[in-house]
């Protein structure tokens, strides 16, 4: 007789958080509910940013990266200011930790490479967390065009101005987002960049117009703000057979179809799931470390989404930034 062993349950996997302002709370907060995974606790060196997270979570806080990386963590998200992506990734790497690091991966290009190198060559998981991959919308809009030939895609971000925001404009905040889902949809690198940017009411430019065109020949826009008083997410994608529509935070996505010379077509609405994006994405990043398998979003393709945003920026985009006079307050 030949006797069966049960399988060892895996060990809980210890994973960390760095930065405890509204991002880092939620990352906190989801990676304290899945399953398979102890929080060891967040990292934050403003007090009042640690007692938030320990009322809201009730998990350990610590004044610095070190204090973390000594209590023990395999894995770490880094939702700190973006300046601090570089060191503070780098440090977590060289300690051997898997990193999930927030949108953009970098402040630079030549950072973020950087980050790449260090953990291509510890041999630890890189992700970058452009989470809008996860939106079920998103998902079903990916599916919906799968084998299509794309012609165009049209991307509409646009909000009121973020009080958190200093040391970036939208193209940075917003549009790097979309960047990547045009990179994603056409599976094409972006070949030319062809950016409008305006500082209206803002240091920084708050209104960004941006066009591109992939190596595969889609023509796609993104319009972004910070002037709009409610937050708009819309992605429009147009292929030979089909026309899609997609809001994201609706999440309803339709699909148009069937088209006939006399201008008749068909619609229908696509199943759309109801995942929470943040949750899946660190799902995927859990099971990514657990089986040493390529994340959902490589350092590489982070940093590739980086690189189109500077472009948009620097030393073409300068060229095109207006600066508009600023708005007089009323007397009174």
């Amino acid at each position: 007789m030949s006797s069966s062993i049960p399988d060892e349950p895996k060990a809980s996997l210890r994973v960390g958080v760095i930065g405890a302002g509204v991002m880092g709370t939620n990352h906190g907060r989801v990676l304290a509910g899945l399953p398979g995974v102890t929080l060891v606790g967040i990292v934050d060196p403003l007090p009042e940013h640690r007692k938030r997270a320990a009322e809201l979570i009730g998990c350990p806080t610590f004044a610095t990266v070190d204090e973390l990386l000594l209590a023990g963590v395999e894995a770490v998200t880094i939702a700190a200011p973006t300046h601090l992506h570089h060191e503070v990734a780098l440090a977590c790497i060289a300690r051997g930790v898997h990193v999930l690091v927030e949108k953009p991966i970098a402040s630079t290009v030549e950072e973020g490479r950087e980050i790449v190198a260090a953990a291509r060559k510890a041999g630890v998981t890189l992700m970058v967390g452009h989470v809008e991959r996860f939106n079920p919308a998103v998902a079903a809009i990916k599916q919906a065009i799968r084998d299509e030939d794309i012609l165009s895609i049209g991307i509409t971000r646009v909000g009121p101005f973020p009080p958190r925001m200093s040391n970036v404009g939208v193209v940075i905040d917003l549009a790097v987002h979309d960047i990547d889902l045009i990179r994603w949809f056409t599976e094409s690198e972006i070949t030319q960049v062809q950016p409008q940017l305006s500082s209206a009411v803002a240091e920084r430019e708050d209104i960004a117009l941006l066009q591109f065109r992939t190596a595969s020949g889609v023509l796609a826009h993104i319009n972004t703000n910070w002037l709009t008083p409610f937050k708009a997410r819309n992605v429009t994608v147009a292929t030979r057979g089909k026309y899609v529509m997609g809001d994201l935070l609706t999440r309803q996505v339709t699909e148009c179809f069937g088209f006939k010379a006399d201008g008749s077509y068909s619609m229908r609405h696509l199943p759309v799931g109801h995942d929470e994006p943040l949750r899946a994405e660190l799902m995927s990043f859990v099971s990514a470390v657990r089986s040493r398998s390529a994340p959902a979003v490589s350092g590489e393709e982070g940093v590739a989404s980086l690189e189109i945003a500077i472009q948009c920026l620097e030393p073409a985009g300068k060229a095109a930034v207006e600066t508009m006079p600023k708005p007089r307050r009323a007397a009174g």
